[in-house]
C-alpha cells in the first residue's frame, strides 16, 4: 500500500491570490479598545475612505437601522465565543443602495488572551436578492391559488342564482369555469415571441365573460373603452390587473351580490389612457379591506413597475371607483 498523500502547503501569495478572486474581505476587531481593522477590500466593500480610523460603533452606524441592535448584539456576544460565528445583515452606502453583508468569524482565535476577534466579510447581495424574489414568487403563487379557490365558489354562486335545473347549472357553470380558464391564460406571462397582442376591448370581454349572470356585458357588466391594440407585454400586466379587480368584486365588491353592477370606461388624456373601473351596489367598507392585502400590493407593483402608471381607488358610499392611468406608448409596445 502506498502511503497517503500529504496535504499541499499553500504560500502566503497562493493564499492572498485565493482570497481576491474569491471577493474576501478581512478584518479584526481589538476588544481592549473599540478597534476595528479593516483591509482594502472591507473598506470598499462598506463604502468607506480606506484612510478612515474605525471602532466597532462607528462602523456598526453603517448597518441599516432594522438590523443595527441585531448586529450588536451578535458581535458583543462573540466576546464570550471560542469558535466560528456568522450573521448576515444590510448596510447603507453612499448611492443609498442596500447591500447585504455576511460577516464570519472566529471568537477570540480560540484564546481568550488575545482579547480580539478576527473574520471575513462577503458581499452576498445577489444571493439575498434572488432569497427575496423566490419568496415574492412563492407568496404570489400562494395568492393566486387562493384567489382560483375563491372564484370558483363565487362563480358556482352566480350560476346557481341564473338557473333553475341541476343540468342547466352544471353546463353553465362549466363553461365559466371554461372561460375563466381563458383568462388565467391571459394572465400567465408567455414566453418571448409567443402569442399575438390582443383588442382592448377583447381584453376585457375575455376576462369578464366569467363573472356576467347573462353573458359578457349584456347583464350588469358594461365596458366602454378606445378601440386599440395592445403589445404582448402590456396585454399579460393589464390582465394580470383586470383579474385581480375581478376577483376582488367577486369576493367584496359588486359582483358578490345579486343586485351590485360594474362599469369599465375609458378614454384617451394626452399621451395618457385614463380606464376608470366603477363597481355599484356593494361593501365600500368591506373592499377597502383589499387595500391592505398582499392583492393590493400586487396591484400596485404591476401598475407602476410593468406599466409605468398609476393606480387610485377611491371607496364612496355604495361601491368603490378605480382610476388606472398608464402611457398609452406603454400599452403599445
Amino acid at each position: 500500500m502506498s502511503a497517503s498523500r500529504s496535504q499541499p502547503e499553500w504560500s502566503a501569495d497562493e493564499l492572498r491570490r485565493a482570497i481576491k478572486s474569491a471577493g474576501v474581505a478581512l478584518w479584526t476587531w481589538m476588544l481592549d479598545d473599540d478597534t476595528f481593522v479593516m483591509d482594502t477590500k472591507a473598506y470598499e466593500l462598506w463604502d468607506i475612505p480606506a484612510e478612515t480610523d474605525l471602532s466597532f460603533e462607528h462602523l456598526s452606524a453603517k448597518v441599516h437601522p432594522a438590523d443595527r441592535d441585531r448586529v450588536r448584539a451578535a458581535f458583543v456576544a462573540t466576546r464570550a465565543i471560542d469558535g466560528p460565528f456568522e450573521i448576515d445583515f444590510r448596510i447603507l452606502t453612499t448611492t443609498s443602495d442596500v447591500r447585504w453583508i455576511s460577516a464570519r468569524g472566529q471568537g477570540n482565535d480560540g484564546d481568550t488572551s488575545t482579547k480580539k476577534t478576527t473574520g471575513i466579510f462577503l458581499d452576498v447581495t445577489g444571493r439575498k436578492q434572488a432569497e427575496e424574489s423566490h419568496e415574492l414568487l412563492a407568496g404570489e403563487m400562494s395568492h393566486r391559488v387562493k384567489n382560483l379557490l375563491a372564484l370558483a365558489s363565487g362563480l358556482t354562486s352566480i350560476t346557481s342564482r341564473s338557473t333553475e335545473t341541476k343540468e342547466e347549472m352544471a353546463k353553465q357553470l362549466t363553461q365559466r369555469l371554461t372561460a375563466l380558464g381563458r383568462a388565467h391564460e391571459l394572465v400567465r406571462p408567455l414566453p418571448d415571441g409567443q402569442g399575438r397582442a390582443a383588442l382592448l376591448g377583447d381584453l376585457f370581454s375575455v376576462l369578464l365573460a366569467p363573472y356576467d349572470d347573462h353573458g359578457a356585458f349584456a347583464g350588469r357588466i358594461r365596458v366602454a373603452v378606445p378601440r386599440m391594440g395592445l403589445g404582448e407585454r402590456a396585454a399579460t400586466s393589464l390582465a394580470l390587473i383586470i383579474h385581480e379587480l375581478a376577483t376582488n368584486s367577486l369576493k367584496y365588491g359588486a359582483l358578490s351580490n345579486e343586485t351590485g353592477s360594474l362599469d369599465i370606461s375609458g378614454a384617451s388624456a394626452k399621451d395618457d389612457i385614463e380606464i376608470v373601473w366603477s363597481e355599484h351596489g356593494c361593501d365600500s367598507i368591506g373592499a377597502a379591506k383589499t387595500a391592505e392585502g398582499y392583492g393590493s400590493k400586487l396591484l400596485h407593483r404591476t401598475v407602476s413597475g410593468q406599466l409605468g402608471g398609476s393606480i387610485d381607488f377611491n371607496w364612496v358610499e355604495g361601491g368603490v371607483v378605480v382610476t388606472l392611468r398608464v402611457k398609452e406608448s406603454r400599452l403599445t409596445s
